[in-house]
């Protein structure tokens, strides 16, 4: 394997260097950040038959996963030449209408026993190669609230955890940040161990699996606003928060500098990997914001009702060129800031 991510205090280390090396961007720090888009959607397949029709492309073309793997694939070398060194899957993706009262469609590479899927590993397997290659460094997540009631119980849910770890051991990467559940502490959440409460239980569970003297780094992320709890904070490598429903980019730096102050937290990376807010060409938003106080930002965007097939990269069927005024605006004050 050609990449190796590794944690230096708060600072992110690519192959024994910091990431964005010597980088400073209007004062601001960029080196040992790992600047990311959320891509869940890389390796959709829905198994309802009920649902599966919803995601022909516009031109009548029937979905197809792996052709969807294919043109995101086409993507990955672009997004890194901007600048963009890591981006969040999930083995149970995310909702593919941007936010959805209901999920009747099945996108899981999940069992319902907890054992893994090969159609989704091949996919996944695809892209993590890819990433290696590029120098990039992905967050794998495993359980999404809107498709973790179709694991069956709690020992499914361990048994699911326990297999991802094992399988991405067994694969041999070492590029990889581990994200155990998209938002913990989103009341859908059927099973109580994904839960605010005990998913620490399973943090500290994936962090003990070694494999030829190595683990994973692991964490899990919170919903939007909302700072990690004592227990996430003491059991992870690294800490996730959201920046979904948070407007004012104040509250964004705020929120850093509460989750440095939560109990038991130590020199550890923060990231934002999931924030629906832009502004891109206003000189404060959300993302110059985490940058202030020197945490990464991720960028989520979806296909909201009305808007042409280009925008987003959550909406399914998803064009994956960066063809948008929101795609462009990112990755303009991406090469900028990363100096690409």
């Amino acid at each position: 394997m050609k990449t190796i991510l590794t944690i230096n205090g708060d600072a992110f280390h690519i192959n024994g260097r910091p990431t964005y090396v010597g980088r400073v961007w209007k004062g601001r720090k960029v080196e040992g950040l790992l600047m990311n888009s959320r891509v869940v959607q890389a390796t959709f397949d829905d198994l309802n038959p009920e649902t599966r029709g919803c995601w022909t492309y516009p031109d009548g073309t029937p979905y197809d996963a792996d052709k969807n793997t294919d043109r995101f694939l086409a993507m990955l070398p672009v997004w890194r030449r901007d600048g963009l060194l890591s981006f969040t899957l999930n083995l149970q993706g995310g909702s593919p209408e941007g936010y959805s009262q209901s999920q009747p469609w099945h996108n899981s590479a999940i069992a319902p026993d907890g054992s893994l899927r090969s159609d989704y590993l091949k996919r996944l397997e695809r892209i993590l190669n890819a990433a290696d290659a590029l120098g990039m460094a992905p967050i794998v997540g495993i359980f999404y609230f809107g498709q973790d009631q179709r694991v069956t119980n709690e020992a499914a849910v361990v048994r699911a955890v326990d297999n991802t770890v094992a399988w991405l051991l067994q694969k041999g990467w070492r590029n990889i940040l581990l994200e155990i559940n998209n938002e913990c502490d989103v009341l859908a959440y059927d099973h109580a161990v994904l839960k605010p409460d005990r998913v620490h239980e399973l943090i500290i569970r994936a962090k003990a699996a070694i494999r030829n003297g190595r683990r994973l780094l692991v964490g899990t992320s919170y919903g939007g606003g909302t700072v990690p709890r004592e227990n996430v904070v003491r059991a992870s490598d690294f800490l996730l928060i959201h920046g979904n429903g948070v407007s004012d980019p104040k509250r964004i730096a705020q929120m850093v500098t509460e989750t440095r102050q939560v109990p038991g937290y130590r020199s550890m990376p923060i990231l934002f990997n999931e924030d629906d807010h832009f502004d891109f060409d206003k000189p404060e938003n959300n993302l110059t914001a985490a940058l202030s106080q020197y945490a990464s930002w991720g960028y989520f965007d979806y296909r909201k009702k009305g808007e042409g097939f280009a925008e987003g990269y959550q909406s399914m069927p998803c064009d994956w060129e960066s063809n948008s005024a929101r795609k462009k605006g990112f990755f303009k004050l991406l090469k900028e800031i990363a100096g690409s």
